[in-house]
This record gives structure tokens, sequence and C-alpha cells, in this order.
């Protein structure tokens, strides 16, 4: 988010980041020569046969020259400081780019570190604001300053007064869950999607072999399958390795990772939907993982695999005074007129706070919406579904997602329809303000 500077705001004192940022940037004219001899490997490789021993290591050399210094020239004119209300970052080599980022529509402030990152002791804060897709970022900062910085903001944008805002500090932090490493790479064993993609991988490509003989299109299929294959199962256990969830007055913190450290905060208040998924296999070890929908960030996994009855206590400080109902009315029978079978999967509850709704047999998924976060509802039919005399109801959130109760009554759809317009609208008018560390 980019704009003037406000007149409100005395000079503020502009900071560089760590003198290793010169390292990370100088990959983008290395980046540039080799996208160049990927795209025509055969002119490369004709250019290079021209060149001697001679030319070849001075091109090599001045590259390497020319590397360093754009990465030390974008270093040094890359500036960022916080006044009372804005945290500003000041870019660009030949045009000039000033980022003025408002505190208080700042959304969560995370810290990260990639391995090579936590080699040299600096990490990268990663900013969520509000009307904005893309993530504004610091990298990288010394990994105390990052800390320091993150503490700083997230107090400016409590309202904190700016001479006690470095007395207030980070936050303490409560510990609610801690997520073992045997039981993540178990549940991993138990997803199906694992098994599903690696199956995948092992049958498509002898299939393909044998009907076109083409080592091209075998390797062009099996790589994707096998990448895939590793996301949903190695990716993920190093991922969400040393899972650790914590609760601060500035929010839920969340903890993670093998080899790239993240340290997330989930704000108070901007969590829209929360959804209970219950993979088939891990039901009769009562796991389940909690992923969440927030309004202006991208954090969407709380919990990657717990005991409900955990999971379920983890729910509640997210949304206090929330119990997950014990039973869900399904649709009628009917319904299996429309989706056979498959409708079984289907329920619907209504609270004093929430809108809930299920779906899915073999990977089930609860979702839970607060009254005071449904932005629209809509009721929509289908010719088959209005021949039967069903309708769906579609309750749309802040994070521009929807929760749908599928194949209702259509008089109960319709009664559910007015009903849940109400409680919106009277929960919105009762919800607490968000604001962090109150």
């Amino acid at each position: 988010m980019s704009g003037n500077a406000p007149t409100g705001d005395s000079a503020p004192r502009e900071r560089r980041l760590h003198p290793v940022t010169p390292l990370r940037r100088a990959w983008a004219p290395v980046a540039v020569i080799a996208g160049w001899a990927v795209h025509d490997p055969d002119g490369a490789q004709r250019q290079l046969m021209r060149l001697t021993t001679t030319v070849l290591l001075a091109a090599l050399a001045a590259a390497v020259l020319g590397a360093a210094l754009y990465g030390f020239l974008s270093w040094w004119f890359t500036h960022f400081s916080v006044t009372d209300t804005e945290l500003r970052i000041r870019t660009g080599l030949v045009f000039r780019r000033t980022a003025h980022i408002r505190l208080e529509r700042i959304q969560a402030v995370d810290v990260t570190q990639p391995l090579l990152a936590r080699v040299a002791g600096v990490a990268k804060l990663k900013l969520d604001v509000v009307g904005t897709d893309k993530k504004d970022e610091l990298a990288y900062l010394g990994q105390e300053e990052a800390r320091t910085l993150r503490a700083e903001l997230l107090a400016r944008a409590a309202g904190f007064a700016p001479e006690t805002v470095h007395e207030v500090g980070e936050a303490p932090v409560r510990q609610l869950l801690h997520v073992p490493a045997k039981v993540l790479a178990v549940s991993l064993v138990l997803t199906g999607a694992t098994w599903g993609t690696l199956a995948a991988a092992l049958v498509v490509p002898p299939l393909l072999w044998f009907a076109t003989h083409s080592v091209w299109t075998v390797l062009a299929t099996a790589l994707p399958l096998l990448g895939a294959a590793g996301a949903s199962s190695v990716g993920r256990f190093v991922a969400e390795y040393d899972w650790t969830v914590g609760e601060s007055p500035d929010g839920l913190r969340i903890d993670h990772g093998l080899l790239d450290r993240t340290h997330e905060t989930v704000p108070p208040g901007r969590v829209q939907t929360i959804h209970i998924v219950e993979p088939l296999l891990w039901r009769r070890r009562g796991w389940v993982r909690i992923e969440l929908d927030v309004a202006g960030s991208s954090n969407s996994v709380l919990v990657p695999v717990a005991p409900r009855e955990v999971a379920e206590s983890v729910i509640a400080r997210v949304l206090p005074g929330v119990t997950v109902p014990g039973t869900l009315a399904r649709p009628p029978r009917r319904a299996g007129r429309c989706l056979p079978f498959w409708w079984r999967g289907y329920g619907i509850a209504v609270t004093d706070t929430v809108f809930v709704a299920r779906h899915g047999l073999l990977r089930r998924s609860i979702s839970l919406v607060p009254h005071a976060k449904v932005q629209s509802v809509r009721l929509e039919q289908g010719p088959w579904q209005r021949h039967q005399g069903l309708a769906d109801v579609r309750v749309d959130t802040g994070a521009n997602k929807t929760v749908t109760a599928r194949l209702r009554d259509a008089t109960e759809a319709a009664e559910l329809l007015y009903a849940q317009a109400d409680r919106a609208l009277t929960g919105r008018r009762e919800a607490r303000p968000d604001r962090w560390m109150a």
C-alpha cells in the first residue's frame, strides 16, 4: 500500500536492513542470465564455445561484480522507519517507491527464518495488511531486531503511547498446544491424499510407458506426481514440525518448521471461519485438524493434528464462548435423489454464537461461522432441487469465503435465511471491537 506521506508525523529515524541483505538481492542479475540460458540452451552453448578462457573468466568476474554492486545498491537505497501512525518502507534504485503501511490496518506480523537465514542469524518480517493480497516484508533484519520491531509494531497498533512502546516489549506467551513429531508423522501416513498421490506416481508412469514408449512423456508426468506426493507427506512434515500454539495478548502465536522456522500471529477478532477437518483414518484415534479463514491474512492452519478435546479447547480461545455442537441435523431423506449416498455427510446446527455446517463423508469438515462475521446470506435452488422441495443456504464471510448448508428443506431454508440475517445483524451490533492487547 503506497501513497503520499502524512504531514502529522514528525521526521522519523530511518533504518537500514541487515548487512547480509545484499547477498540475497545479488541473485537477481544471476537469475536473469540463468533464465536466458534455460530459455535458449543451444544459443547459450554456442556463445560460450566462441569465448576464450580469458574472456570467459573476465565475463564471470564482471557478472559477479555486477551482481554484488546491484545487491549493495539495492540495500543502500532501502530504508524503513516507524512513526506514531505508520510503517514506511522506501526502496528503489532508479524508480523510487515509498510504502506507507497504516499501523491500525496491520492484521498480523510474522517472523520467518529460512534455513540459510537461521545460519546467518537474521530473520524476515512479514506483515498482513487489510486490503492487500500480497504481504509487505522487511528482509532481512537481525534476529533480535526483528523480534523487537515486531513487538513495537504490535504495541503501536494496539494504541500504546509512542514513549511507552519500548517499555511494553514482546507480550508474554502461554503455551496451549504442542504437536509431537511422532503424532505428526503418523497423521500424515494416515492421510488419504498422501497415499493417493503416491499411488498415482507409481501407477501412471508405467502405463504411459507401455502406451507411448516416450521417456519425456513419462518424466513430464512422473516428476510432478512425485513432487505432489513429496509435498503432501515429507513437505508437510518439514513445514509443520515442532508445531506450537501459544496465547498472548496480541493473539495466538504459532511457531513451526524443521528447516525454515516461522513465527506467526493469528490476531483476535479477525478469524472469520474455523474448519474442523476429520480424515477417515484419523477418526478411530480421535484426531482432528483445525483450519482458519482469517480476514486480510494468509494464515490458514491453526492445529495440524490434535485430539478433538484439545483442539476444541484451542477453538474456545479463538472464539470465546463458542462450543462445537455435538449433533447436527441431516438433510431430509429425499436429498438422496439429488446426491445419492453423499447427502448423509451434510448437516447444520445453529447456536446463539455460531452458524455450523458439515460436509464430506471420507474427509469430514465442520465449519463454524460466528454470527458477527456473516456478511451476507443467500438461498439458491437448482431446477431439480426445486422439484424436490430442497434448497441451499450460503453464508458469506469477510474472508471472501462461503459456508453452505446444502440440501435443506425449502421451507426450512427460507426460515433459516431470514433468521440468519437477523442473527448476523445482532451479532455485529453486540460484537466487541477488534483490538490487540486489550
